[in-house]
């Protein structure tokens, strides 16, 4: 009987210690160390924050570098965040017009299994912790990069993620019903006489996804909503709903417990309750805004995924609801004020419909990633055809969107994104004119996907990747793809020089705004999609975005890398370092260099865009915009189209311009009435009429 009890009195001795441990590495418990920190500041009083200043934020830096820190490669034996402090790299990017570096997520994640923790899931946006990952260097290396990059006249953008976490402290504390820590996910208790309705979970993990019908029957018996209006990542027998069931767990009293819990993205990324009476959510994801900006120096956040903060059944359908929910928009407003509050700002990555993203922008995020021409422009270049692309900056317009409130980006971590939300949902029956004809929005849809699956991952383009949201591919092999290059790991200087050429058009369109400029470190060296063969391992759970975030080095610090430090192989670079094409005038960063040094000196970013014009050409896109300060209309066309054109664009009745060109910095004649245009293939101008 005394073995017994000593036994018990063991393994309860265990459990308390180590759930004291997990709340001590939690990030829930951090959070309330640094609000007490912040408590007795008056500066949070200091500082307008109701409303969003987008233009504040373009005027201080309009053009931003998009790092992802798991793709550089860097000197032996240095750091990521030391590699993103070197002086060198800096001056380098001044050079080029760069005025702000958006780190991409850089604290740790991933998971938790007894003390050991595991790696991310996710490319580092399943956070568990707020200290500096050590795969990506210290909070000391993180801090001295804000420094250089500040002597540089340059600012950091971190991120904040408000949608989920990983299986950290903070889950593990959950699951075994601890606290307020339930109160953080969207998890139900399941009581242990339903527990026949959860599938097992396999030897070695400690979750599993649940089936449809399983969704089902839970519903049924009130424990979940059921299932949303999509599933990101969706793979057979890996991912088939947004839910999964816990293995069973063993609380503090040594209670067992089985729980449910969403996840909107993969199984490791439970998704955060917003509206729960312990308000955990919120006092986790403020530790996080104090902690990166208060304690590491950024000057504004990203938020990622922020546009699924709410969900519950729809009382008008019976179905569930997250997509637009008010919650978000409410969620979202807490978090952009809380950051001007403490003097930065914030941009969104929100892919849903426009009336959508309005919303949040009323009182939300001062920038948001532009999901409305992206994905426009690439079928403009692919079809030779702008009128999808004039279709959505008219839409911008229609719903009162701003240009200058966009980060107008060139690749990112994530595949070429296809979803068009816009038109799949609310939209999904309005009719739309297209090519002459009124298209409903989901067949509008249908018609962009079929031409642009075909012409850049169909033919026997086998570099680019098919993929449930859109097409896997870097820009370079985008442009490839309409050059119709089948083996672009073979390429001539010829193709190379045609690749260059459609990049820089795609470059020019986003520059040639009003808003931010952004472009990954992909773009800058011209990388190719990686071989499936080389990113096999990262490649098991399904998930194809590994092939186009191929490692790039981009100062040339170790030439003889085949991987980067988190384990990706080296992409193809088309272009070379930093270094080396600054060297040649002809290279690609040093047109796109000229192209925002003249950007910058009329201040395009400011501007004020007023018209997208009719062309009679299908392959011209022609955008007019105000300039600040009086200093005139800047008439921007681009061919989209293989062929020459020849076209005619009208102005006011009555008015006359001298006509400059002010890329090639020279006075091309005089009009009245009208801009007559002549552009050769893949060929952008901007005019400026004076």
């Amino acid at each position: 009987m005394e073995e017994r009890w000593q036994e018990h009195y063991r393994e309860q001795t265990e459990r308390e210690e180590y759930i004291r441990w997990l709340e001590l590495n939690s990030m829930l418990y951090q959070a309330e160390i640094l609000a007490r920190s912040y408590l007795r500041t008056e500066k949070k009083w200091q500082r307008p924050y109701a409303l969003p200043n987008p233009r504040a934020v373009v005027s201080k830096a309009p053009a931003w570098f998009t790092a992802y820190p798991a793709s550089m490669i860097t000197a032996k034996g240095e750091s990521i965040l030391r590699t993103l402090a070197d002086d060198r790299l800096w001056d380098c990017l001044r050079e080029i017009g760069i005025k702000a570096l958006h780190t991409g997520p850089t604290k740790r994640a991933g998971g938790l299994s007894g003390r050991h923790y595991t790696p991310s899931i996710d490319g580092s946006f399943d956070r568990i912790s707020y200290d500096v990952a050590p795969d990506f260097g210290s909070d000391i290396d993180y801090l001295e990069m804000v420094h250089v990059a500040k002597n540089h006249g340059a600012i950091i953008i971190g991120d904040v993620i408000p949608g989920h976490t990983g299986k950290g402290a903070d889950f593990l504390l959950a699951e075994r019903n601890f606290s307020d820590y339930p109160g953080i996910y969207h998890m139900v208790m399941i009581g242990p006489e339903d527990w026949n309705l959860l599938p097992p979970v396999p030897a070695g993990a400690d979750s599993a996804n649940l089936s449809q019908e399983q969704v089902q029957k839970l519903k049924e018996k009130g424990y979940i909503i059921g299932e949303l209006t999509r599933i990101i990542f969706y793979e057979p027998g890996i991912k088939e709903s947004n839910w999964s069931a816990t293995a069973v767990v063993t609380g503090q009293g040594g209670e067992k417990f089985r729980w449910v819990y969403l996840h909107y993205f993969k199984e490791g990324q439970p998704t955060l309750n917003w509206l729960d009476p312990s308000f955990a959510a919120q006092r986790l994801l403020i530790g996080d805004i104090i902690d990166s900006m208060r304690v590491l120096g950024d000057s504004g956040l990203r938020l990622d995924a922020n546009g699924f903060l709410g969900i519950e059944v729809n009382p008008m359908t019976g179905k569930a609801w997250s997509e637009g929910h008010p919650l978000s928009v409410t969620a979202n407003g807490i978090i952009a004020m809380m950051v001007r509050k403490l003097g930065g700002f914030t941009f969104q990555e929100l892919n849903l419909t426009l009336e959508d993203l309005k919303a949040m922008t009323i009182t939300g995020p001062d920038l948001s990633y532009d999901f409305i021409t992206r994905p426009a422009y690439h079928h403009a270049l692919a079809a030779g055809n702008v009128e999808f692309l004039r279709l959505m900056m008219r839409l911008m317009h229609q719903y009162q969107i701003d240009p200058a409130a966009l980060v107008h980006a060139l690749q990112n971590h994530d595949e070429l994104t296809l979803e068009l939300i816009h038109f799949n949902t609310a939209h999904a029956e309005e009719l739309f004119r297209y090519r002459g004809k009124k298209l409903r929005g989901a067949d509008l849809r249908a018609a962009v996907h079929r031409e642009m699956f075909s012409r850049y991952a169909g033919g026997g383009i086998s570099y680019n990747v098919a993929h449930p949201n859109g097409i896997v591919s870097t820009n370079a092999t985008l442009c490839a793809a309409v050059l119709g290059i089948r083996d672009v790991y073979r390429t001539t200087p010829s193709e190379c020089e045609g690749i260059k050429r459609l990049h820089l058009l795609l470059a020019m369109f986003n520059a040639f705004q009003p808003g931010v400029f952004a472009l990954s470190g992909w773009d800058l060296v011209g990388a190719l999609t990686l071989r499936p063969e080389e990113a096999a391992e990262l490649l098991a759970d399904g998930d194809t975005r590994w092939l186009n975030r191929g490692a790039y080095d981009l100062m040339e610090v170790n030439p003889h890398a085949t991987h980067s430090g988190a384990g990706i192989a080296r992409a193809v670079s088309l272009y070379g370092s930093l270094p080396q094409q600054l060297k040649s005038p002809d290279s690609f960063l040093r047109k796109l260099q000229h192209m925002l040094a003249v950007r910058e000196e009329y201040r395009i970013p400011e501007s004020k865009q007023t018209a997208i014009p009719p062309t009679r050409s299908r392959g011209l896109i022609a955008m007019v915009h105000e300039l600040p300060s009086n200093r005139g209309i800047l008439v921007t066309v681009l061919n989209f189209s293989s062929r020459s054109v020849e076209d005619t664009i009208r102005l006011k009745e009555n008015s006359h311009f001298t006509v400059t060109d002010i890329l090639e910095r020279k006075t091309i004649g005089s009009t009245r009435g009208q801009l007559c245009l002549s552009l050769a293939p893949f060929e952008g101008k901007a005019l400026l009429l004076d």
